[in-house]
């Protein structure tokens, strides 16, 4: 973990207002919701076509609207990819470069799939999606929560009981619009480092879901503060056989 690690609770630094969702899923979803209410115009996209998010979008309300991956990504001052890890070769590259993306994935074998680099600890998930977006500047976050969580633990920056949620990237400034992001939406931020060190926050970790699940009832949000992210990062073995590879939370 960086020893940089901070907190945030200042103003945004956000410079977009139109934030792309690659992926409606839970996650996707969640994070489509919170940004509308945050004042954001939301363009969101699944794989299988505008059309069948007729009914997200009407939930979403009037500030959301379906497009392609590619329409999304061309219409995002800032980008959520919240694909399968299988799927990240399927990212729009040309149209989201130059671009912030932050990268939700995690690794689940059972539904991607063995890949070489990740069970050999050579390679990150966060890593992988940076190399194919070449050009983008990709920051992990969102990867170590359940939606359940995130939908209903985000509080006004200087609460006492705001989460904090672990952000990585290579590039600073990049970094600095997710941090600005996450306040806007009701959460501090955790500098985790680079790419490199994203391992950290992936499931299989300390950090990973059970900080923000009361008694370990995922159903159940708790708040999660950055102290204990802070912690729970320190913590982490890349090697551990106890920190292994697991399922998707259920």
């Amino acid at each position: 973990m960086s020893e940089s690690a901070t907190t945030s609770t200042s103003t945004s630094t956000s410079t977009g207002r139109t934030l792309g969702v690659i992926g409606a899923g839970n996650i996707g979803s969640t994070v489509a919701k919170l940004a509308v209410d945050a004042g954001y115009d939301v363009v969101i996209a699944n794989s299988r076509g505008p059309e069948t998010l007729a009914d997200l979008v009407a939930q979403l309300g009037p500030k959301a609207r379906a497009a392609t991956a590619v329409e999304a990504a061309e219409a995002g001052d800032l980008v959520v990819a919240t694909v399968p890890l299988k799927a990240y070769r399927d990212l729009p590259a040309a149209q989201l470069a130059g671009k912030v993306v932050l990268d939700t994935g995690n690794y689940y074998p059972d539904r991607d799939g063995r890949i070489a680099p990740l069970d050999e600890r050579t390679a990150t998930t966060s890593g992988l999606v940076q190399e194919h977006l070449a050009d983008a500047h990709v920051v992990k976050a969102f990867n170590n929560i359940f939606f359940v969580a995130l939908a209903q633990l985000g509080r006004p920056a200087g609460a006492a009981d705001r989460s904090a949620l672990p952000v990585y990237g290579d590039d600073d400034a990049a970094k600095a619009t997710a941090v600005g992001f996450l306040d806007e939406i009701g959460y501090d931020a955790v500098d985790g480092g680079t790419l490199a060190d994203s391992w950290r926050s992936e499931n299989g970790r300390p950090v990973y879901v059970m900080p923000y699940a009361a008694d370990g009832d995922v159903m159940t949000p708790a708040p999660g503060s950055a102290s204990t992210v802070r912690e729970l990062l320190g913590r982490a073995v890349r090697d551990a056989a106890d920190q292994q590879v697991g399922a998707m939370p259920s």
